[in-house]
């Protein structure tokens, strides 16, 4: 009863036991139960052989043991003299004749049983906890990336640290299975879409449709440039997902990157009517490859011209913490529904799909940005907003000593 208030009492107070708690409160428990049951039955057989033997005792010498009992200093003659008149002398032998000895493995050997049933009991929790994990294992495996692992009572923390991250997992292998099957088709459109278009105009001059110019060229040029953006972002996806994205690390400035990216979009934004409003806190200096966290900043805010430009809000916070710096690009616009926010991380994934590339992007952006937060060892993560918009957080390491922690 004491175990199981204490085992509650972590449980609530502190979150999941650690495992070599769990164990040890169990095991303990049970070897505790075991010797508590060996001396309570020692000690019942004792009183009732006792009572066997005083039954047969004639009554004067009964109250007389009895009493002496109650006194045995200076008694123990007379006591000794009545024991041996009364009393088997195996009694009195510590040897393996004694037949307290043989009292003794009968109450172990009752009690292997009971210890074996409560021990299964006791590991219950955990056996059940791998059951499920296996179990969801199983169908992972077949193909169901759906499934999700449960915690079963009150297993030890690591086996819910275990079943978080499979569940994690399945998620991670659910949106990679996602984005396979959809990406080949988006892929083909994404591309054919400038490939078409640059080899029509190229088929135009050839059939002397247009006319053979710098301008004809040009437009040739933006279409092929479109085409080699798209396999640059898909590159740098598969480098960042196999971990052989290469950074440059270095210390810098965050709020100067933010203010050069906001720069160059400074005509952009007045073109389409968004008011940018830039809060900094604390010491901005951020360890890490200063082009592609630019890269990160410029996707946020360009995400917010193409998609939330109606709401006319760009709002920029970066505040400084123990050991990253968070940056947090939010918006007034349309935002999404609540189930569609864990795709705005998906590759090709639109809110619209019937968007075209040039006005909805070719849905990468995001995606990117994330990647390139986690190679430095931070996240990327998307919110609504209260009154209407999206909050986009990313988290930056601002110690070099948290990404020699993160690359061992």
């Amino acid at each position: 009863m004491a175990t199981r208030k204490l085992k509650r009492l972590l449980w609530i107070r502190g979150g999941p036991m650690p495992l070599w708690l769990w164990m040890g409160l169990r095991m303990s428990a049970l070897a505790i139960g075991a010797v508590i049951a060996v001396a309570a039955g020692m000690w019942a057989y004792f009183h009732l052989q006792d009572r066997v033997i005083l039954g047969r005792v004639p009554p004067a010498a009964r109250e007389e043991i009895l009493r002496l009992r109650e006194h045995p200093k200076g008694n123990e003659e007379r006591l000794w003299s009545l024991a041996q008149q009364h009393y088997s002398i195996e009694q009195f032998i510590p040897g393996l004749a004694n037949p307290d000895w043989l009292m003794v493995g009968a109450l172990v050997a009752c009690e292997v049983p009971f210890l074996v049933l409560f021990g299964v009991l006791a590991s219950r929790n955990l056996s059940r906890q791998f059951g499920q994990v296996a179990s969801s294992a199983r169908r992972v495996a077949g193909g169901d990336f759906r499934v999700r692992a449960k915690v079963q009572g009150t297993p030890p923390r690591e086996m819910v640290e275990l079943t978080e991250d499979f569940n994690d997992m399945t998620a991670k292998l659910a949106q990679y299975d996602r984005e396979l099957s959809e990406s080949g088709a988006m892929l083909a459109h994404e591309l054919r879409t400038p490939l078409n278009a640059a080899m029509g105009r190229v088929q135009g001059m050839l059939d002397d449709v247009f006319p053979r110019d710098a301008a004809q060229l040009a437009m040739v040029y933006r279409q092929l440039e479109q085409i080699n953006r798209l396999v640059d972002d898909l590159r740098l996806l598969s480098l960042a997902l196999a971990g052989q994205l290469r950074l440059e690390h270095e210390p810098f400035n965050l709020a100067d990157l933010v203010r050069e990216r906001l720069s160059w979009l400074d005509i952009a934004m007045k073109d389409a009517g968004v008011r940018p409003t830039v809060v900094f806190e604390g010491e901005l200096t951020v360890h890490g490859d200063r082009d592609r966290v630019g890269q990160v900043v410029l996707v946020l805010m360009e995400n917010v011209l193409r998609h939330a430009a109606s709401g006319g809000v760009l709002e920029i916070r970066a505040v400084a913490a123990d050991e990253a710096v968070e940056v947090i690009v939010a918006d007034r616009g349309p935002g999404v529904a609540e189930e569609d926010l864990p795709r705005l991380l998906d590759r090709f994934w639109r809110a619209d799909q019937s968007r075209s590339r040039g006005s909805g992007g070719s849905g990468l952006g995001l995606a990117i940005a994330e990647a390139i937060c986690k190679a430095h060892g931070g996240s990327l993560s998307v919110s609504r907003r209260e009154r209407g918009g999206l909050r986009v957080t990313a988290i930056l390491p601002n110690r070099i000593e948290a990404l020699e922690l993160r690359d061992k």
